[in-house]
This record gives structure tokens, C-alpha cells and sequence, in this order.
């Protein structure tokens, strides 16, 4: 995520041009006449007056939270000619690529069927061609597992094309390089599925292959260079140990550099890893020993030796970087504190960021997408009570032209915005967390809804705009979203608490935020829920059926309830990443090696003692459908309060509004029912 804009004014012309142009296409949305007559310029929304915010605001209709984003995940082309993007067409969520200069949308059918394998990821290959990442659920294994393939879209012919189908592993999405022009791509994938990967060496155009680097023993990850050469291999090794593969250049033989005893051990680490062609040196993100927080460093692959403190955040994990695609040079580095950030070393954009700030005042804007040569952008501009709008944003003018309102139906003026605070676990540990309350209402005596995020490792909330919290803050509800250990971008020992955690300190930590705000008087804790979705609907579960004194009733949408299922079909579609697996595995089960039976919310079923609604999509790849399946067929045999919505076509979230409207409608008369605002 990059972040600049020169902020000197906004045009119209090019949205009108967008819309009308789509609008042939089934593209609907409203945009104000007035905008259409006058240019808007982009600029810091006024704070409104304290008695003004007092007001209480009416209930926005669940159909305006359920519509779709008009425009999600733009993508420009190398050239700045094309974007692509997910589209909300007709109330579906849909893959089109639009023309920057008007002309008609082109629609890439992907996901719309049952059986259709679904949109995962997509990236541009050159000027004329985007590479589509798709997946289903087959069989394996006596269970499921996911299955992914890479498709390649001309857009001068409208030709798709699989890339690398021949191979019969379960990932054939793989992509280690992408060649700037868009002529090949380094896949990696295995022959069988009881073959380490190969690297290929793919023509995009006719899927043409040649082998570059043959499969090595335990070898599953492979890093290239910016030129296209292999130049990094793990290895996995008995016991948890990894070998680190490395060479200088093509032509020379792999090496081993690193031997590691552990997936604790720090030359284990791999992640962002970005090699420059013709040097040793480089930079890699790795644990400061003296803060234990992820910071970056220079890195010489050949010695295997930490240079330099680069950058390190105050109180946060460093993310991610980006090198400049010319030269390998440090653009910036990211992370997040109360919300995602950027810090650049490229002087020209560190200015154009400090100009942007100015702009937009309390709002944030951030590049979603740049070309090649940095002379166009996609911007974004909104905040965490408002989802704002994409610009396309040309450099040399100066101009921002407004290409699509994300919601323009939502009120912002009636939303609420989250606080960053924190509070003491019962261990002692500090748990930060947003705290959203509901306009118009004194904070006393509210009721409460515990809203955990998914993951639950490597991820955590980023105080950006959320429908969820949104909705619940208007329907009159305090929402509380714990950042529990295990969270990601808080360094290493708040890491390391939450390692085989599932389902007991994580579990304390959000009974301990409640506690916190009944101590100061803020919610009452007689009335509150717990809502969750992924991980967040396995908390939600667990919550009801561990301590049922405390919830008045749970909701979890693709929520896990059998752990040995669900850390099983989660090592599969780790197939080609068996490293990764493993780290998961120990991540999950801690150093204890429990029966996870003994923390999964099918097993205590006949426990529930508090209303409990299950909602699932019957075609999610990342937590199977029939995890609530199972235990709502569970919760009726033991007789208990339960209801189960299963939603055709959907995955793990929503791709139409008709389903994100049935979620919303359903929360809403359960929570009247169980837990009323008002």
C-alpha cells in the first residue's frame, strides 16, 4: 500500500465518463448532480459542533450496509491505461478491467456459478495481460482441500488462457516473477502431488514452459531476484530444523547459508524477502533482539550476516517495504500502530505524503495503485466512519478525477468513529483494542458487543472503516474489538503468548475488555453479546459455551467448531508451503502438544446454554462449510436454542448483496430478540 498525492484539486469530467460508460455494462451507481455541474474539491470534512454529534441517528437501512463496494482492489495497468477491479455489478461483486479513457468495461466472468472455481488474486503481466489467480474445493485426502490455478487474460484478444494446467498438485498458483513486459513468469508447482515443486520458466502467451530449476529434496519455497533467477531455497528438515539455500548468480550452485534448529530461530524467518540482481546484499525484515519488535535490516545472503538497522517503529512490527523496480533502491517501509502507515525514504513521495496529509485533515488517503513511471495513481480517500471514494490521480496536473464512490449511499455524517485504546489482561499484559460507541448515546450503562477479529495469528484490526461495526454502532451498541495476543505487529512476546492459546487466554483477553468497561462504567455487563467472523466466529462459539454467564447470546459466520478438522484441512492448503504448515501446526498447538478436542465447541455442544446463530457460505475455501454444518446438526441433537443459515454461492465473506443483506437482517432481529439496545 503506497501513499502520495499532490492535492491541488479534484475533476469530474473523468467520473461522469466512467459511470455513463458503464452503465451499459449493468454498473449502477448514484452520482450527485450537483457534482456532475461543479468540480469537488477533495478536503478535510468540518468537526461538527458537540451538540450537533449529540443527536441520535436514525437506523440506516440494512440494505445500505449490505450493498457491495462499487470499486474494491483497482489494479493499474504498467502503462496506466487499464484498471482492474472488483466491480459491484447489479448487486454482485465482479472482475471487470475499464478503460482509462472511457471506453466500454471489459467483464471477466469468474466465480458467478456454483461450480465455478472462485477469484482469489490478480496482477497485471505487462500492458495487455492479467494474470487471474482462481480456486476450488475437491476432494482429498477423505476430506477437502483447496485446489488453485493461474489463468492469463489477453485484453486486446479477450482470450483466457490456464498457465502451468498440466501440473496435478493442488496449487498451480505459484507465481515467483513476473517478467516486466509480460512475456513469461516463473511458476513453481509440482508434477504430482508427491513431488516437490519445480520452477518453470512459462511464456504468457502460449504457455510454453521450460524448467529453470529442477525440484530438490524438501525444498517447497523458492525465492527470485528482479532478473528472474532462483536465488533462495528452504529446505525442511526433521525436528523442525530449516536449511536457507542460496546463490549469487544463475549458473551457480546452490549452497547451503543458514542452518536453523528451530522455526523459533531467527534465520528461519522469511518473510519479505526481496533480492537485487548482481549483489549479495539486501534487506530483510528480523526481530531487534534488544525490543523484540520486527524491524528492518541490510542483509548479506552470501554471509549470512545482519547489517544495519535501517527502520524500526516506536511500538510496532515493520511489515512490509518495497524496493524501487529500477535501481532496488528503499522506497519506504509499512506497518501499523492505531492504523496502517508508511514511512518513505523516497524523498520526492515523502513529500507528496506530507502534502496529501494537509489535503485531506482527519480523512486519509493512500495510493492503492501506481503505473510504471509513477505518472498515474488510484487514490483513496475516506476514513474509519467513511468509505470515501477512489481518485484517479494524474501527476503532471496535479488533478484528482473521482472514479467511484465506494458506498455513496452510507451517511458518514451518522457513523461513528473507533478509539484506540488499551487494557490490563488479568496476566497483566496490554491488550490494546478500538473501542467504537454508539452517536447520540451516553457512554453509561451500554450494551456490548465483543467483536474479535479473524486470523488469529499474523492479523489484527487496523481502525479503518468496517460495515460491521457500523452497523451495530447504529443499531445502538458499544463495539469493542480486542487486539488479543497472537495478534500480529506487536512484537515478538505478544506473539509468542498467544502460541496455543485458541480458546484460553485468547479467550480471557476478550472477557477481560469486557470486565475493563464495566469497571468504568461504560457498558453494562448484563447485556452483552459476542459476534465473530472466521477465528472471531469460533470465539464467538467458544465464549457462549465457556462462560455463558457472561454472554446473553453469540453469532458466528464462518466460525471454526472442530479444531482437529479444521488444523487439518488448514495443513492442506498449505500443500506447497510446507513450512509455512508447520509453523502454523506449532503456532496452533503451542509448546503443550493438547488435544484440541478439548478447546472445539462441536464437542461441548450439549453445553450451550445461550441463544447461538450459525451463518456459513457453502462454497468458503478457507474455513469448510461444513464446520457449521456439523455443529448446528450438533446443537440439534442436543436440543438446543439455536438457528443456522447456510448461504449458496458465498465464501469466506460476501461477493453480493442479497447475502450481506440476509447477514445483516438475520444480526439484526437476533440481537433485538436476545440482547435489545433500547
Amino acid at each position: 500500500m503506497t501513499n502520495y498525492w499532490r492535492g491541488r484539486g479534484v475533476g469530474h469530467a473523468l467520473s461522469l465518463a466512467m459511470v455513463c460508460s458503464m452503465a451499459g455494462q449493468g454498473f449502477a451507481q448514484t452520482t450527485p448532480s450537483a457534482q456532475s455541474a461543479q468540480v469537488q474539491p477533495v478536503q478535510a470534512q468540518p468537526v461538527q459542533a458537540e451538540a450537533a454529534a449529540a443527536a441520535r441517528p436514525a437506523l440506516i437501512p440494512t440494505e445500505v450496509f449490505a450493498e457491495r463496494p462499487f470499486m474494491t482492489r483497482p489494479r493499474l495497468s504498467p502503462d496506466g491505461m487499464h484498471i482492474a477491479a472488483r466491480m459491484n455489478v447489479k448487486g454482485v461483486e465482479n472482475l471487470a478491467i475499464l478503460s482509462v479513457k472511457g471506453d466500454a468495461p471489459l467483464m471477466i466472468p469468474i466465480g458467478q456459478k456454483k461450480t465455478d472455481p472462485d477469484l482469489r488474486w490478480y496482477r497485471w503481466a505487462g500492458d495487455n495481460t492479467l494474470l487471474i489467480s482462481v480456486g476450488k474445493l475437491v476432494p482429498w485426502d477423505g476430506d477437502e482441500a483447496l485446489l488453485t490455478r493461474l489463468i492469463a487474460y489477453d485484453i486486446v484478444t479477450k482470450k483466457m488462457m490456464f498457465l502451468g494446467s498440466s501440473t496435478e498438485g493442488l496449487t498451480g498458483d505459484d507465481v515467483l516473477w513476473v517478467d516486466p513486459e509480460g512475456k513469461s513468469a516463473l511458476m513453481a508447482y509440482q508434477a504430482t502431488i508427491y513431488e516437490y515443486p519445480s520452477i518453470y520458466r512459462v511464456d504468457i502467451a502460449t504457455n510454453k514452459r521450460k524448467l529453470v530449476q529442477a525440484a530438490e529434496d524438501r525444498v517447497w519455497d523458492w525465492y527470485a531476484d528482479n532478473a528472474g533467477v532462483v536465488r533462495v531455497g528452504y529446505r525442511m528438515k526433521d525436528g523442525g530444523k530449516w536449511d536457507m539455500l542460496y546463490r549469487a548468480k544463475d549458473g551457480d550452485p546452490f549452497r547451503t547459508v543458514v542452518r536453523a534448529k528451530s522455526l523459533e530461530d531467527e534465520d528461519a524467518q522469511m518473510s519479505a524477502v526481496h533480492l537485487w540482481s548482481g549483489t549479495d546484499l539486501g534487506y530483510r525484515i528480523l526481530k531487534n533482539e534488544k525490543t523484540g519488535r520486527d524491524a528492518l535490516y541490510r542483509y548479506d545472503f552470501a554471509k549470512r550476516e545482519k547489517g544495519e538497522l535501517v527502520y524500526e517503529s516506536a511500538k510496532n512490527d515493520i511489515e512490509d517495504f518495497d524496493l524501487s523496480e529500477d535501481k532496488g533502491e528503499l522506497v519506504s517501509v509499512s506497518y501499523t500502530d492505531d492504523q496502517y502507515r508508511t514511512h518513505w525514504f523516497d524523498k520526492d513521495l515523502a513529500e507528496l505524503q506530507s502534502s496529501l496529509d494537509k489535503s485531506v485533515g482527519n480523512r486519509r488517503a493512500w495510493v492503492a495503485t501506481k503505473n510504471r513511471d509513477r505518472s498515474m495513481m488510484i487514490v483513496h480517500v475516506g476514513s474509519a466512519s467513511d468509505l470515501g471514494s477512489y481518485y484517479l490521480y494524474q501527476v503532471a496536473d496535479g488533478v484528482m478525477h473521482r472514479l467511484a464512490y465506494v458506498n455513496d449511499k452510507l451517511p458518514s455524517a451518522s457513523l461513528a468513529a473507533p478509539r484506540y485504546v488499551s487494557y490490563k489482561a488479568r496476566d497483566g499484559l496490554e491488550i490494546p483494542a478500538y473501542l467504537t460507541l454508539p452517536v447520540g448515546r451516553e457512554p453509561k450503562n451500554l450494551p456490548l458487543i465483543i467483536l474479535p477479529h479473524g486470523g488469529p495469528y499474523g492479523v489484527r484490526d487496523d481502525g479503518d472503516y468496517d460495515d460491521d461495526v457500523q452497523f451495530l454502532a447504529n443499531r445502538g451498541y458499544a463495539v469493542l474489538q480486542p487486539q488479543y495476543r497472537g495478534s500480529s505487529s506487536y512484537g515478538d512476546d505478544f506473539y509468542q503468548k498467544g502460541r496455543g492459546q485458541w480458546g484460553r487466554a485468547m479467550q480471557d483477553d476478550l472477557d477481560d475488555g469486557m470486565d475493563w468497561l464495566a469497571k468504568d462504567g461504560v457498558i453494562d455487563p448484563k447485556r452483552v453479546c459476542i459476534v465473530g467472523s472466521s477465528y472471531g466466529g469460533y470465539a464467538a462459539q467458544w465464549g457462549a459455551i465457556r462462560n455463558p454467564e457472561r454472554y446473553r447470546c453469540a453469532v458466528s459466520f464462518a466460525g471454526v467448531s472442530d479444531m482437529p478438522r479444521n488444523l487439518k484441512f488448514q495443513l492442506s492448503d498449505m500443500s506447497n508451503l510446507k513450512r509455512g504448515a508447520a509453523e502454523w501446526k506449532k503456532t496452533v498447538m503451542g509448546p503443550e502438544d493438547f488435544d484440541l478436542k478439548t478447546i472445539s465447541p462441536l464437542v461441548f455442544a450439549d453445553k450451550l446454554k445461550v441463544p447461538l446463530m450459525l451463518l456459513h457460505g457453502d462454497k468458503d475455501q478457507r474455513v469448510q462449510y461444513k464446520q457449521s454444518t456439523l455443529m448446528a446438526d450438533a446443537l440439534k441433537a442436543a436440543g438446543k436454542d439455536y438457528e443456522f443459515y447456510g448461504i449458496p454461492g458465498e465464501g469466506h465473506g460476501f461477493s453480493k448483496s442479497v447475502n450481506a443483506k440476509l447477514w445483516y437482517d438475520k444480526l439484526d432481529v437476533f440481537l433485538k430478540k436476545n440482547n435489545p439496545a433500547d
